[in-house]
């Protein structure tokens, strides 16, 4: 894994946003907040690798179901390839701009073609079906919408590893993106240390007084102090 992204390694995305703060860059890279997990507990953190995909001008002829098979495996191709999966390291988080559309471009087939490709998590501006066996999978997905269309007939791709809006928010390819049950933050690569170190400070001050305050209430302690 990428060492810089290795610093994030047990942060929460409310300790990276301090960690922000503490640095100057209060209320920046904070994805709007409507882009939510597809299910709870799920926590990523690794350097973003990005793509984008617009609308498309295409109108779908009439054509017979066999046609229309092959016409989709053609637009798979040739209109709308999934090329991150080729090109993607280990840990990598994907961060997707699909135009905010409300179009299934995400589900469980390629969730696990990502999973075994060595990406850790997904962040969609955009739509993701197939939600139950995303979940039941354990892939993690952050997205706009629950969809059920395709990406036939409706999307294609236009651009890989260059500078994509995500939620609002500027991703450059190795920037750093911390996911969890709160949303998602994006920290500039170039900052990406010292945040690191002012949100572990935070981490370790919210652990230690909720330890305390544990003790105090009986309660038994877990992994969060």
């Amino acid at each position: 894994m990428d060492e810089v992204a290795k610093l994030f390694e047990g942060l929460r995305v409310a300790d990276v946003s301090d960690g922000m703060d503490a640095v100057g860059l209060r209320d920046v890279g904070l994805v709007d907040r409507a882009i939510r997990p597809i299910w709870r507990g799920a926590r990523i953190f690794g350097r973003a690798i990005t793509a984008r995909y617009v609308p498309t001008n295409e109108v779908v002829p009439t054509m017979s179901p066999e046609e229309y098979a092959e016409y989709s495996r053609r637009w798979y191709a040739e209109k709308c390839p999934y090329p991150f999966l080729q090109i993607a390291q280990p840990g990598d988080v994907l961060v997707l701009d699909l135009s905010g559309l409300e179009v299934g471009f995400w589900g469980s087939n390629v969730a696990l073609a990502a999973k075994k490709a060595g990406i850790v998590g997904v962040i969609i501006d955009g739509g993701c079906r197939d939600t139950f066996e995303i979940e039941k999978q354990r892939c993690p997905v952050w997205a706009r919408h629950i969809a059920r269309t395709t990406v036939i007939g409706r999307l294609e791709f236009a651009g890989m590893n260059e500078t994509i809006n995500c939620g609002g928010v500027k991703v450059r390819p190795g920037d750093i993106v911390v996911a969890d049950d709160d949303g998602v933050i994006v920290v500039p690569r170039e900052v990406a240390p010292e945040v690191a170190k002012w949100a572990r400070k935070e981490l370790e001050a919210d652990k230690q007084a909720r330890r305390k305050l544990y003790e105090e209430l009986g309660m038994p302690l877990d992994e969060t102090v």
